[in-house]
């Protein structure tokens, strides 16, 4: 077996792989997975609602911000 044979082999497992993928992710088993992903990001996700805090340990919402809109 000489390179060009790997080569082959390497590229042919591949496009296996590929359209293995491919199926896998266009399968009837998934479309409630794909729905529920779609629907990401219509949530509301306002940290100030959600009592999220940050690792610091201070809320996010209390966090002064910049001019920019950006947290400092």
């Amino acid at each position: 077996m000489d390179i060009n044979d790997w080569r082959s082999l390497v590229t042919v497992a591949g496009l296996v792989l590929f359209l293995a993928l491919v199926a896998w992710t266009w399968s009837a088993k998934r479309r409630p997975a794909h729905d529920a992903a779609a629907q990401l990001p219509f949530l509301d996700s306002d940290p100030a609602e959600s009592g999220a805090v940050a690792p610091g340990g201070k809320a996010r919402a209390e966090e002064p911000m910049n001019a920019g809109g950006r947290r400092e």
